[in-house]
């Protein structure tokens, strides 16, 4: 939809207008406007509410009715004027939005098909209850600016000092005042260096001096346990998410293999007449 258009339509939103209570049941076929000879149907203006941006998609029925019935007699008032061309952009993006909309059609089918309840519980199964959750690690450390300010604090704890409390005293990070603590944390959640040191304690066991960009650490490994597995409706989103993204990927990658595909040789086509959209008004 053009700037124009859309700008139109928004202001005709601003008019309300009442929804005919014969229309909630009527066919989608059923005739709402005919404009010089072309009918607008109440498809037409489903289609156009289930399109509409964010900002509009929570205004009740009644209130967007006219502004989407005003917007599609507009439309197709100036799609008849003698100044509307099929110009050689106007069809290739007709067609673009053809193959596009048939490739989501697909796409929510096969993503709907992927996750029936089966699936579900088998993902489940498999990732959380039979599949390996992973370590967790907690750990303190205490952070200062330099090597040989880290080095004298480890040579202090591993020879008898607090750690909390000389965490409290010494360290410059957020958690020096919770006496370095930090807390649970899985792979993947510290910074590399800070993880593979952690990563390779037993619990108890003090190392140091850690570079990393926040500065020089000695740390304390307090303890380690395998990850619980989480309720299933806790991760029941995420499951879903994987199993429609696998299942399009694999559908497309087959469908594509199958169709007969066949690419020519571009090579003599410089790609930046991409950037020529005159070739379009031709």
């Amino acid at each position: 939809m053009s700037k124009t258009l859309t700008i139109l339509g928004a202001a005709a939103v601003a008019i309300s207008g009442a929804l005919p209570a014969w229309a909630q049941d009527t066919a989608a076929e059923t005739v709402i406007a005919t404009v010089g000879g072309t009918d607008i149907t109440l498809g037409h203006m489903i289609t156009v509410r289930a399109g509409l941006p964010e900002q509009y998609q929570q205004l009740p029925a009644d209130v967007l009715w006219k502004g989407i019935l005003d917007q599609l007699v507009q439309q197709e008032a100036l799609a008849q004027d003698i100044l509307a061309e099929e110009t050689p952009r106007v069809r290739l993006s007709m067609e673009n939005e053809r193959r596009s909309l048939l490739a989501s059609e697909v796409i929510s089918k096969v993503a709907e098909q992927a996750v029936s309840e089966e699936a579900i519980q088998r993902a489940y199964q498999a990732q959380y209850v039979e599949g390996e959750l992973g370590q967790e690690f907690n750990a303190s450390h205490i952070l200062v600016e330099t090597e040989e300010e880290a080095t004298a604090i480890l040579a202090e704890v591993k020879g008898g000092a607090d750690f909390a409390e000389t965490a409290k005293a010494k360290s410059t990070g957020p958690s020096g005042p919770n006496g370095g603590e930090l807390g649970w944390f899985s792979a993947g959640m510290m910074v590399e260096p800070f993880q593979v040191a952690v990563e390779s304690l037993s619990p108890g066991e003090i190392t140091g001096p850690i570079q990393t960009q926040f500065g020089w650490h000695v740390i304390r490994l307090n303890d380690s346990r395998t990850q619980d597995a989480p309720d299933l409706e806790d991760v029941r989103e995420q499951i879903m998410g994987t199993l429609q993204q696998e299942a399009v990927s694999s559908y497309i990658d087959t469908q594509v293999a199958a169709a007969d595909v066949s690419i020519k040789d571009n090579s003599s086509i410089d790609p930046s007449i991409l950037n020529q959209t005159d070739l379009l008004e031709k």
